[in-house]
Parts: structure tokens; sequence; C-alpha cells
């Protein structure tokens, strides 16, 4: 049986019954509407027209950036990423290329600020990329997007792939915050997903980056893998309350073999039974808070020094394709495959694939394969489902203000769908506010599902993770 209900800090840990009832599938909200919703019919075109609108505005947004860099030297099981298993570094040379045609035609027809405030780096592993190869893509992307005073530069590193000397090269391109994988130390838990990384190669990448001046650590974590245990994670949590890491990503691992090809290598017997793997997770968040880790939500911890804590308790914290994010009004470009952008009201996606990336570039196309322009209802639920997902909670005299409604008639249903919530305790709904409740935290995607129409219009689940 699972433990009764527990409060930490600003966070109440609900007991079985209330997962039980509440823990169904549900998007994680990083856009609204959600990527599975982007359309076809929302072209390159259409992406390009927006590109060269963006300057009509009166106070355009400053600008972020995300690239995408797909390579990988080996697979690691639990992965869900768009990637390129290789060991062939040479066909890094290829992408850089292309990269560079994309942010040509983007540049070419982007108007407004250009100036970068956020800079982020995913994959893959952008670290499969040589030092030189990282000087040469800063320097394609700062010649058409000069850096802003202040801009966060991020990037999500490998240690295996991060020696020290890439660690400094890192720092001097520009780069203060860094994404370090991790997900288990266990060695058992290691070898059943193909990552091996010691403790001691983790503790190195990590300290070289603190010498040479970044300002944030982020560790990723995940847990439900094969072979986990609450005392083997307990054991991995030493380990990171050891590195002192500012910020925390505590994800949930969904096995969704018939998805994703390479789950399909993990020993589905091996995955801890849904009981022990609920516990590793109240554990791991009783341990953290207790730690002096604020719960920002989801599945994100920062310090309550860093920018991602201050952000939320200024009103300024924001959901985007990376997760939380410090910069709410930053229009994003996507550069590589499978990116997404968000410019104005409208999100686009590149192609999925390297070759038809490769061949659209060529052809002097932008890669956009799909996306959606927002109408009036979906700016609207965008805004009450962010407010929910980044500061649990919603005003409704402020959402009346900025989008001319009356809350309460808009959003009958939704608030009689929330009843439920609220008898719960989940929820508290008064005349001028929804305050999702410490008890509530955990389920707070499966509150601002309320809101989501296209999920009442369409009931499948089934394509997504389970909340908790």
């Amino acid at each position: 049986m699972l433990a009764p209900v527990m409060t930490v800090k600003d966070i109440e840990l609900p007991g079985e019954a209330l997962l039980r009832r509440f823990d169904h599938p549900g998007p994680r909200y990083t856009s609204y509407p959600t990527a599975d919703r982007f359309v076809e019919a929302f072209d390159a075109a259409a992406f390009a027209a927006r590109l060269a609108s963006r300057g009509d505005q009166p106070s355009p947004p400053g600008l972020s950036v995300y690239v995408h860099v797909p390579f990988c030297d080996k697979v690691c099981y639990y992965c869900a990423c768009n990637k390129v298993v290789t060991r062939h570094h040479e066909r890094a040379a290829d992408y850089l290329r292309a990269l560079q045609i994309e942010a040509d035609l983007v540049s070419g027809l982007l108007t407004g600020p250009r100036e970068l405030e956020q800079l982020h780096f995913g994959g893959g592993t952008p670290t499969f990329l040589s030092n030189a190869e990282l000087q040469q893509v800063m320097a394609m992307l700062t010649q058409r997007f000069p850096l802003a005073d202040g801009v966060e530069c991020s990037i999500e590193v490998d240690p295996r792939s991060t020696p020290a000397d890439k660690v400094r090269t890192l720092a001097q391109l520009g780069f203060n915050r860094m994404s370090v994988g991790v997900q288990d130390f266990d060695l058992q838990v290691q070898k059943a997903v193909n990552r091996l990384q010691s403790y001691e190669m983790t503790k190195e990448t990590i300290d070289t980056a603190r010498e040479a001046g970044f300002k944030s650590v982020n560790l990723d974590l995940i847990y439900g893998l094969p072979k986990q245990t609450r005392d083997s994670f307990s054991r991995t949590l030493d380990r990171v309350l050891e590195l002192s890491p500012e910020r925390i990503a505590l994800y949930h691992y969904a096995h969704l073999p018939e998805r994703f090809k390479t789950q399909r290598r993990i020993v589905a017997a091996e995955l801890p039974p849904s009981e022990e793997k609920t516990h590793i997770m109240l554990d791991a968040i009783s341990r953290l808070s207790e730690a002096g880790y604020r719960y920002i939500g989801m599945d994100h911890f920062a310090k309550d020094t860093d920018d991602l804590a201050r952000a939320q308790v200024l009103g300024r914290l924001h959901r985007n394709f990376q997760g939380y994010s410090t910069r709410p009004d930053c229009d994003l470009i996507g550069l590589g495959v499978s990116s997404i952008s968000k410019v104005g009201p409208t999100y686009s996606q590149s192609v999925r694939e390297l070759d038809e990336y490769y061949d659209r570039l060529h052809a002097g196309l932008l890669p956009t394969a799909r996306g959606v322009q927002l109408d009036r209802d979906d700016l609207l639920r965008r805004a009450v489902i962010m407010a929910l997902m980044c500061h649990f909670e919603v005003s409704k005299e402020g959402i009346e203000s900025a989008h001319v409604i009356k809350f309460d008639e808009y959003f009958q249903r939704e608030l009689q769908d929330l009843r439920s919530f609220e008898e719960a305790g989940l929820v508290e709904i008064t005349h001028d506010w929804i305050s999702v409740r410490p008890r509530g935290k955990l389920l707070v995607r499966g509150i601002a599902m309320v809101f989501d129409r296209y999920l009442r219009q369409d009931q499948r689940l089934r394509r997504y993770s389970k909340i908790v």
C-alpha cells in the first residue's frame, strides 16, 4: 500500500486513492494546442509569411533560438527523442552545412528584433559535435542572430562525450547553463538501458563547468527504469545531492515500445511494478524538497536562488518545447530536423527525417512539415493552461481583461468539470481565482486538461503518457 498523504514544503503528496482516480494519460503542455494537433495545411509558405510579418507589430517580442543536434554515439534504450545513432562523426559536417542554409533562409525572412535572449542546443547529443564544430556553428549563428546582453545560453551534455576541454570550449563560446544527462547512477540500471556513465565522470563534467563559469547546472533523472528499486534510486539521490545541481528534472519513464523502437530492447519484466514506481517518485519528491529544492511543477525542481525559481515567484515562468523557461515573451525559432518554432500566434515543426530535411534545404525551401495558426479560443485556453502549469493558479479577472470575456460564462462547462477536482481537495474555485491546492500540484496536467478543447472533441488519450 502507498503511504498516506504527506506534506512536503509547498506540495502535498497524494495517497493511493487520489492517484488511482486522477492519474490518467495526458499531454505535457509544452504548447497549446499540443504538437499532435499540428496540421500539414500550415506549411513552409505559412511559416515564411509569419517570419516576414513579425516586425509589423508595434513592439515585437524578443527572440530565442533552439538548435536540434540529432546525433548520438550510442543508443539509450529508454530514449524517445528524434535521434540518429551513428559512430560516423563525419556526418556532422553535412548537418552543419544544412543548418547554415536553414539559418540563412530564416534570417532572410525574419523581421523585427534578432538579438537572442535565449539560445538552447538539444538533441540527440549536442556534445557529439567536436570543439571545432561547436565553434563553427556558434560563429554561424551569432553572425545572423547576435547575442543580447544577459543572454541565457544552455546546452544538453552527455558526460561521456564532454571532457574538460570541451566544457571549457563551451564556456568560451558563451554557454552559461548546462543540462547533464544522468538518469540513474546504479550500475545495474545503467546496463539495462545501455548507458554506462560513472559518478566520477559526471562529477568531473559538473566541476569543470562551475570552474569555467557556468551559472547553473541541471541534472536529468528518470524513474521507472528497469531494475530500479526504492533503495537503488535512494542511493542515486544521495549522489545527486552530493553534486548539488541548481536544477533537477525528474522524468517519468513511459514504456511505449509499440511507438519507440529502441524501447523494445528493454526487458519489460525488469520494469518496477506500478506501486514501486510510484513510491520511487514520492520518495524522490520528499528527498528533494527536504534538501531545499522548490517544486516548480511537472517534473522540475530548482534551488530558490536559481532563475527558474525566481521566475515562478515573479510570475514570469513559461513553458515551451524545452520545458520550463524564464523568458515568457520570446518568439522561438527552431533550427534543425524535427525542431519546433513559436512565432506570434503560430507553431510550426520541421520534417523529422534527416534525408527529407537535407532535400528541402538543398532545394532552397524551409523544412516546415506542419504547424498551426492559433485562433482566439486557442489563445484564451493557452493562457489558462499555461497559468495552471506554471503558477498553479488562474486569475479570472486577468483572463477576462486580456481576452474580453466573462470567465464563468465562457468556461461554464469546464468549471462544472472541475468540481470533481474541487471535491477531492485538489483545486479551490472562488469568485476571482482558480487555485491548485498543494495536494493537486502533482496532478496539474489533469486539471489543465479540463480546458483543452481538442481533448473534449477527441478522447484518444492513449497517445500520451500517464500524468504521474
